[in-house]
């Protein structure tokens, strides 16, 4: 079974400020990022094997930019850092939310 199929992808754009290298302009700018969410079940005719690898996956975000052209100088940059993050599950149910631990 294709990993693919353990996931549901949506793209999504978020903005970021970076700071332009070449003019030290400060600006806000639209990345794109693809969305990999885990599915709630695991989809039908998997075998054992591909039970293991749905118990170990994760939900994550991978970017899809590298580049980005400045409003001000026009030059491109790139992008540097983290291209995939992890995405907690847990945050999206509001009786798990880690800022009100213990306040139930």
């Amino acid at each position: 079974m294709d990993e693919r199929q353990f996931y549901i992808e949506r793209p999504e754009t978020k903005n970021l400020t970076l700071v332009c290298p070449h003019c030290r302009q400060e600006n806000s700018y639209p990345i794109r990022w693809m969305v990999r969410t885990k599915k709630k079940e695991l989809p039908r005719g998997a075998g054992e094997e591909d039970r293991r690898k749905f118990a170990k996956a994760a939900s994550y975000m991978v970017r899809l930019d590298d580049l980005v052209a400045c409003f001000k100088c026009r030059k491109r940059f790139e992008l540097t850092g983290q291209s995939t993050v992890l995405i907690n599950d847990a945050l999206g149910d509001p009786n798990d939310d880690p800022e009100n631990f213990g306040n139930r």
